[in-house]
């Protein structure tokens, strides 16, 4: 059964920040950007907003950084159905995003968070460069509309230093358009199998030293599973003042309410004979996940000569309503602010890059939780308060050797608290403080062998305290449970030439205390620390024209467009008194997206998609069970009617392939494990794009 909304006026709320469109027609209209990896050699377009940098000027960021980072444009996911992060990451090599329900799915970069099937850890979000994780490392990115940004920047592992994450996975920051890059009007409407519909507005301009952005989309699915259905509203907003050519403050407003329905896992034969059915306990007890959630932020850009400083704070508000083992009622308050100071000059005839950066976030958790009575609030099971506080201070420096060889050292030191105060009334105390220090160095190296391509290397460590969900799930007190260290080596190339462009790396992870998920059922969870693991892989990215002048030759000719990500993931246990050298479970070691698009001068494009997975991977530390292998067949299409309106197509498994799209683990599984959700059927999304 839907969800449903429980005001009517909720779905106008967003509209009170419209105000933006005040500032509409004195706009500047938006240069495309391209669409595959990115070259080497870029030169950025002048500035108009000192707080949000062009993708152009985002891609000159790569040639600082010695290893993995992507960054990708609106245009690659604009034209597809485009509801979760995966749509936005699909083609990101190292990257495993797999769809769950409704605006949910499973995230992992580099086998972060490797066996945890719900929220997201071991990866720091960021939207335009302000930190967007709760104060425990966590987060939900359901809040997260894709249509919302402009790019995306992906550092993988060490490599987001750049912004003092120091999480295995590294981080992913979500650059919105502004002002300058938003037209009067632009929206999208768009329909669905399972019922999707979706309506999406934009709006904003400059005028004068003021520009403002502002967005608001509505979602609502019934969804391929039972019980799966869910809708949505999203609004995001921002507004810069250009104080003068050197200084420049913008205000960002977030806001989002989305009722979702949970379908639960399944058994591995009832995911792939009966895939659309739910978990009888879903059903009963009406498992949800409904959130409401206000973010207010500013970022601060200030130009000295060769330096530059950035500055801003958030803070953060957020209610969940949380049906499942029992009704999770939690409200969140986070809150923190962050100072980066960019040196770029000449020492001793040589370019030099100082990156310095402080980050403190704190905030708490008022945690209640009660028996779930067929999805509404029984008596109060258990309460508390939980506290987290933490500062990181970090460095990064670029320095050129040659005018082709720069060296690249870092180093970061984070502080990290957490604290329960046990507010129950029994007559037990579960009340608890950990404290988590962490010093992690990096070292790298960038040579440009080309004039379009480069060889990159890096080592790096990184340390992660525990969030709550680890301290708590099935804990009476809070638990002494270790932080996770790791030590990264990355070696890789990306450039262009002769018309192919690629991005490859090699890494290898020595992890310490890496945190697993074992599913109890029912919403439970027990946490552990590993002993000894190992996470090593490639990812490979590559792009090239197959055929050009196909039908149109000159200077502008059609072309097929051939792209593909590949991801090999070998995630083991590193002789383990328990599992030995065991397989880790939770991902699959062979991941593979691939497009083939002709695109004509005129307006058109079409294409298939493919994404692949070979081989099944373990659900279990035994590796005694597994999932299966799969091939889905997709295909893109679409038109520029005229210059205002387009249409395209976006289907997705074509042959109605019954796949497992993710699963939890366990430490030992068999048939009767419901560890298993199924990925949506057949589907077919079109939609219009309007623009003026």
């Amino acid at each position: 059964m839907k969800s449903k909304r429980k005001t009517a006026a909720r779905r106008v709320l967003p509209l009170a920040l419209l105000p933006w469109a005040l500032i509409a027609p004195a706009h500047a209209q938006s240069t495309k950007e391209a669409t595959d990896l990115p070259a080497v050699v870029v030169t950025a377009p002048e500035q108009r907003s000192l707080t949000v940098p062009s993708a152009g000027a985002a891609r000159e960021e790569i040639r600082q950084t010695p290893g993995a980072v992507d960054v990708v444009p609106a245009e690659q996911w604009e034209k597809t159905e485009a509801r979760t992060l995966k749509d936005v990451l699909d083609f990101t090599p190292g990257v495993f995003a797999q769809p769950k329900w409704g605006e949910d799915a499973r995230l992992s970069i580099r086998g972060s968070g490797l066996s945890r099937n719900f929220h997201m850890r071991g990866i720091h979000m960021y939207q335009d460069g302000v930190p967007v994780n709760q104060s425990d490392g966590s987060s939900d990115f359901q809040e997260i509309d894709p249509t919302a940004f402009a790019y995306t920047e992906v550092y993988k592992g060490g490599n987001a230093l750049r912004y003092g994450a120091n999480s295995l996975g590294g981080a992913i920051n979500l650059v919105s358009p502004t002002g300058h890059d938003a037209r009067p009007f632009a929206g999208t409407v768009g329909f669905g199998t399972e019922n999707h519909r979706v309506l999406q507005a934009s709006t904003g301009g400059v005028k004068g030293v003021v520009d403002g952005f502002f967005t608001v989309s509505s979602l609502d699915r019934d969804g391929f599973r039972d019980h799966s259905g869910g809708d949505s509203i999203r609004a995001a907003a921002n507004a810069g003042w250009r104080i003068n050519a050197d200084a420049e403050t913008r205000f960002y407003v977030n806001v989002a309410d989305i009722q979702q329905d949970i379908p639960g896992s399944l058994t591995k034969d009832a995911a792939l004979t009966t895939p659309r059915t739910a978990n009888a306990t879903n059903i009963r007890q009406h498992y949800q996940r409904n959130i409401e959630s206000y973010r207010l932020a500013n970022k601060t850009t200030l130009r000295f000569g060769p330096t530059t400083l950035e500055a801003g704070g958030y803070a953060v508000s957020k209610h969940l309503i949380h049906p499942i083992f029992q009704v999770l009622d939690y409200h969140y308050y986070d809150f923190g602010g962050f100072g980066r100071i960019v040196d770029e000059r000449d020492i001793a005839g040589h370019e030099n890059r100082l990156t310095v950066g402080v980050t403190v976030s704190g905030g708490w958790v008022d945690n209640t939780m009660y028996t779930n009575n067929n999805g509404h609030k029984g008596g109060l099971r258990s309460q508390s308060k939980d506290r987290s506080l933490n500062t990181v201070a970090y460095l990064d420096n670029s320095f050129d050797v040659t005018p082709d060889v720069s060296l690249i050292g870092g180093l970061q030191a984070v502080r990290a608290v957490r604290k329960r105060v046990d507010e129950y009334p029994d007559n037990s105390d579960t009340s608890g403080r950990n404290v988590y220090t962490f010093v992690n160095p990096k070292v790298g190296a960038i040579w440009r062998a080309g004039r379009t391509w480069e060889v990159f290397g890096n080592v790096s460590q990184s340390g992660e305290a525990p969030t709550f969900s680890e301290l708590n799930f099935t804990n009476t007190v809070l638990s002494d449970t270790e932080a996770q260290h790791a030590t990264t080596f990355e070696i890789g190339t990306r450039g262009e030439h002769a018309g192919i462009s690629w991005d490859v790396a090699f890494y290898r992870s020595w992890i310490e205390n890496e945190f697993q998920y074992f599913d109890l059922g029912g919403g439970n969870y027990s946490v552990t620390n590993a002993d000894e693991t190992i996470h090593q892989g490639i990812e490979a990215g590559i792009a090239f024209d197959v055929a050009e002048g196909i039908y149109r030759r000159g200077a502008n000719p059609d072309s097929i467009r051939f792209k593909a990500a590949y991801t090999f993931s070998d995630f083991r246990f590193d002789d383990d008194a328990s599992w030995g050298d065991n397989e880790l479970p939770g991902a699959p070691r062979h991941f593979i997206r691939m497009e083939a698009l002709y695109q004509s001068p005129d307006g058109y494009f079409a294409g298939p998609n493919v994404e692949w997975v070979p081989e099944a991977y373990y659900v279990d530390n035994a590796n005694t069970f597994e999932t299966n292998g799969y091939a889905l067949l997709g295909f893109r299409a679409g038109f520029d009617a005229t210059e205002q309106v387009s249409f395209f197509v976006d289907a997705r498994n074509l042959t109605d392939e019954k796949y497992i799209a993710s699963a939890s683990v366990a430490a030992t599984a068999n048939a009767n494990s419901a560890l298993f959700e199924p990925g949506d059927g057949r589907s077919v999304f079109a939609g219009m794009k309007l623009k003026w």
